[in-house]
């Protein structure tokens, strides 16, 4: 066990120290990013060195249940690819400058705007994709409007990773707690709802606060003007969007699997556009552009974590882990520790290792949910928390913003610890009455 153990631990800490100082390798025009490299290699060292049960390991990653990683891929990135489509097209840019156009009356108007754009949308697609889409916009809104671009950056952080924990689909690390503990759509909801809507207004709070200040300085810019010219293509993509989200509300009363479900939107989607633009003889930039844009990256990097999560297990390390934590106090306990650890090891290994943990544990549904708020909250808490963390960051170097790691850890500590004691207190009172 202490040998699995050690190679988990420091291969967690390359990791860290690549997505700190080394984030991606450039090989000619190629560039890969280390994070799931660092993981890859790591599983590969520890399968062998540990002398771990091939087979088992193989049986875990095909096996016809819930938590099969390669059907919780298969559901994030189609979900994704739906998401991404819209962006594509300038879905988002669209409604986010409808918001800003009805701000005109400063800049506390706008900021409440923005939230609340942001918040719905995420609901509907997914933290990563409204952060791609979102601060490069608000990077140049701000420059126009000669105004100060972190408390818009921050709201629209913390908005898009505290509401993603509303519905599974919001967050793959939602998918693979929720399923692994066999919640469907609407059971995961009906735990979900209260969290999520305590968090999110203690966050909006705590960042008007924290910001008040800076919010009352004029607004002197405007929007700018988008027009999707393509309404044909836009109006299939909403659609499929919105029956797919519906049909995934439905899927457990109807027999369907989420991830079939989401993998024929998308393919759907492709084969509608790509005829369209056949028949208009055009190259299809949008399909290609979103291809391009999916998160391919995290398949080598799950799959690498699950292999590690399993050689944990069968060397005893998950079993010393359940013990330790218990099944006492699980929303409380469960949700501190996912919060903190996210932070140590980014939230989808986080998620990994504690479903496992949790399992072993037998602390049900509610240390699932609780960790589902700390995976999503963590990411609030300091870069490092989440891969969108890391994209952010990366976003705003590019555009030349200053929210360093110290900043965005006071953000954190402001704003994420009391959204934490809300979301976890509104469990509390879900698992009362359940």
């Amino acid at each position: 066990m202490t040998l699995s153990v050690c190679i988990f631990a420091v291969t967690v800490a390359l990791m860290i120290v690549g997505i700190l100082f080394f984030p991606e390798i450039k090989l000619g025009k190629l560039k890969i990013s280390t994070f799931w490299v660092v993981t890859l290699v790591g599983a590969a060292v520890m399968l062998f060195a540990c002398g771990a049960d091939f087979k088992q390991v193989g049986a875990a990653l095909v096996a016809d249940t819930a938590v099969n990683p390669v059907k919780i891929l298969v559901l994030f990135i189609s979900m994704t690819a739906l998401s991404v489509f819209l962006d594509e097209l300038g879905f988002f840019r669209y409604l986010a400058n409808a918001a800003l156009k009805r701000a005109r009356s400063g800049q506390k108007t706008l900021f409440l705007y923005l939230y609340i754009t942001v918040s719905v949308l995420t609901v509907f697609t997914s933290n990563d994709v409204i952060i791609l889409s979102f601060t490069p916009f608000i990077c140049y809104f701000a420059k126009h409007a000669e105004i100060d671009p972190v408390p818009y950056l921050a709201a629209e952080f913390v908005a898009a990773n505290t509401w993603s924990m509303l519905f599974i689909i919001g967050n793959p690390t939602n998918i693979y707690l929720a399923t692994a503990c066999g919640l469907n759509f609407a059971g995961y909801l009906k735990y979900s709802l209260l969290p999520t809507v305590f968090a999110g207004v203690v966050s909006f709070v705590c960042l008007y606060l924290m910001f008040r200040k800076k919010l009352s300085a004029p607004l002197s810019g405007g929007a700018e003007k988008v027009v999707i010219e393509d309404k044909f293509l836009l109006w299939t993509g909403i659609v499929h969007l919105a029956v797919c989200t519906a049909l995934l509300a439905v899927s457990s009363y109807i027999g369907l699997q989420m991830w079939i479900v989401s993998l024929c939107a998308a393919v759907s989607l492709f084969v509608i556009s790509g005829i369209t633009y056949a028949v208009r003889r055009k190259k299809p930039a949008h399909l290609l552009n979103c291809v391009k844009r999916a998160p391919w990256q995290l398949v080598p990097f799950v799959l690498s974590m699950f292999v590690m999560i399993a050689v944990l297990g069968q060397k005893g390390a998950i079993s010393a882990l359940g013990k330790f934590l218990g099944a006492d106090f699980a929303v409380w306990k469960y949700g501190a520790a996912s919060f903190f650890a996210s932070n140590i090891i980014n939230n989808i290994p986080m998620s990994v290792l504690f479903s496992a943990v949790i399992e072993e544990a037998g602390a049900g549904v509610s240390a699932v949910m609780a960790t589902v708020i700390g995976s999503n909250l963590g990411a609030c808490f300091t870069p490092l928390g989440a891969l969108a963390g890391i994209m952010f960051g990366s976003i705003l170097s590019r555009q030349g913003v200053k929210f360093g790691y110290l900043r965005f850890l006071e953000v954190g500590a402001a704003v994420a610890v009391p959204a934490l004691a809300a979301a976890l207190g509104g469990l509390c009172l879900i698992a009362a009455i359940f």
